[in-house]
């Protein structure tokens, strides 16, 4: 009797797993689908392609791991108690102080921070034991221990640390000795400038190129193809930051060669001029620390007094690693460049905001360059969860999730920026955006995504941003649309090789300039 039963189940579960393939397909048989704006291993793609080359986001442009350093000094050693009720505060900020460019051990406990925590030297890392071994408490918010109030583009009275500010605050600064002026108007994709003189360059410099907004609001227009919508409160904040390294110099014809493609054109009219890419803070790291916000109602838009976790500035080849945050108002705000920030987890215990199901602001704000977010994971949901804004370009968001994920693009002209290899999770508000009225289109050029899956299907909202937008690899109800206008390939997410598309241009540069 159990030898038939055995073999009559058998039949049936080779019966269903045979239904299974017919109807859904064998993972084995199914073909990877390539876009044609990659192809299999990019040989699809150019430098003046519409998908830029985001391989350089991240930590020394993803050409180096994390560091793995170890302890110097401890926060015990400067009077950090760690019980969950001491004042820990001052200690923290001693042992940061005295210990500049060492990496100081946050062992395991609760520590209540009071006030804000400055960190202004390069090499200097705050390394817990963990996200839930080494936590840090803040029972004030910062608006409340140093008052910072300000207004929305309506008008309305609020704190500016609902969009900015954070209790570990790290702050850098770029130098702003000119070195030389770009003297040649330049295309998009090209890798060599005439400058007014090298005098002050030198191969292996790492520069950092900007470009100026004029008084007719060109650089905006050409930033969204001429397909801004309203910019009239604009004004002049338009910019582009490019940065790259010298490969070579031609002396007598004041000409240098860069290792990447330009990501936009340089027109004169644009004052575009060169100068140093190092910051005053580089090579600073936080990692394996817990950040716990109390529990409060969140009550919603602008709303937020600063219970923010981390605030970066001016700051270059920096890390944040293995974090939880607890009930945010906002998470991180990175404004710089070169910066990775991996593995952070957010969750929130607040009563949800009815009205966006909100329990925050601002998730992680990418602003600045070439910064990388990845294996991310958003456990609740704030009003912008991943945000570029204000010129931010080359920045990457890749391997991650969240329960209903939104990219939030708050206009001023952020372009060039990818989002690829994400679970949206619900998928209801993918292109949730904020920003204020006029100040031009949500998104600008070049903005990607790649590889999104999601539950629900997606449309890409009109207006908000302009045509020369690309995406790729997202479960869509539009139709492909390949050629002029903009680019649509709704291929399984699933199927599409690759499905990361930072990492495989990385991949390939690498592979490329190890021959």
């Amino acid at each position: 009797m159990c030898s038939w039963l055995g073999r009559w189940t058998l039949l049936v579960l080779l019966l269903v797993c045979s239904m299974h393939s017919v109807a859904f397909g064998n993972d084995k048989d199914r073909k990877p689908v390539h876009s044609q704006l990659w192809g299999q291993t990019g040989e699809q793609w150019t430098p003046t392609s519409r998908l830029p080359d985001f391989s350089y986001a991240g930590y020394h442009r993803g050409e180096r791991p994390l560091p793995n350093t170890k302890a110097d000094v401890s926060v015990k050693e400067f009077g950090a108690v760690g019980d969950g009720k001491s004042d820990d505060s001052e200690a923290f900020q001693k042992a940061i102080d005295a210990s500049g460019g060492k990496t100081i051990a946050v062992p395991p406990g609760a520590y209540v921070i009071t006030k804000m925590l400055s960190v202004k030297q390069s090499s200097t890392v705050l390394q817990g034991a963990g996200p839930d071994r080494s936590i840090l408490r803040f029972v004030t918010p910062l608006n409340d221990i140093k008052p910072n109030w300000g207004a929305t583009t309506t008008g309305r009275r609020t704190s500016n640390y609902s969009w900015s500010g954070g209790f570990i605050a790290v702050s850098g600064s770029f130098p702003r000795k000119k070195l030389a002026e770009v003297t040649k108007a330049t295309k998009r994709g090209d890798t060599s400038l005439i400058v007014s003189s090298v005098k002050q360059l030198n191969v292996g410099d790492s520069l950092r190129l900007t470009l100026s907004e004029t008084h007719d609001q060109s650089l905006a227009k050409y930033l969204y193809s001429n397909d801004s919508g309203k910019i009239d409160k604009l004004g002049n904040r338009a910019s582009v930051t490019f940065v790259a390294r010298v490969t070579a110099i031609e002396k007598e014809l004041n000409k240098i060669t860069l290792d990447r493609p330009l990501r936009t054109d340089i027109q004169l009219r644009w004052k575009p001029t060169i100068y140093s890419a190092r910051s005053s803070v580089e090579e600073a790291g936080i990692e394996g620390l817990g950040f716990e916000f109390p529990p409060i109602p969140y009550e919603g838009h602008f709303t937020e007094l600063g219970f923010n976790a981390i605030a970066l500035s001016g700051t270059r080849n920096c890390w944040l690693r293995n974090l939880r945050i607890l009930n945010a108002d906002s998470g991180i705000f990175l404004h710089g460049i070169n910066t990775t920030a991996e593995n952070i987890v957010f969750e929130s215990q607040r009563k949800v905001e009815p009205k966006r199901k909100a329990t925050g602001h601002h998730g992680v704000t990418l602003g600045g360059q070439d910064n990388l977010l990845t294996s991310f994971d958003f456990r609740t949901r704030f009003m912008h969860d991943i945000t570029v804004t204000r010129g931010s370009a080359g920045n990457v968001a890749a391997s991650g999730r969240g329960i209903d994920l939104c990219f939030d693009h708050h206009c001023h002209a952020p372009h060039a920026n990818l989002f690829t290899s994400i679970d949206l999770g619900k998928g209801s508000r993918m292109f949730q955006s904020g920003g204020g009225a006029a100040l031009g289109r949500h998104a600008a050029s070049w903005t990607t995504f790649w590889g999104i899956q999601s539950a629900k299907l997606q449309s890409w909202p009109k207006d908000w941003g302009p045509d020369q937008m690309n995406m790729v690899g997202v479960k869509s109800t539009e139709p492909a649309s390949v050629g002029q206008g903009r680019w649509i390939e709704p291929i399984n997410p699933q199927e599409l090789t690759p499905m990361n598309l930072y990492q495989a241009q990385l991949e390939r540069r690498l592979a490329k300039e190890s021959k």
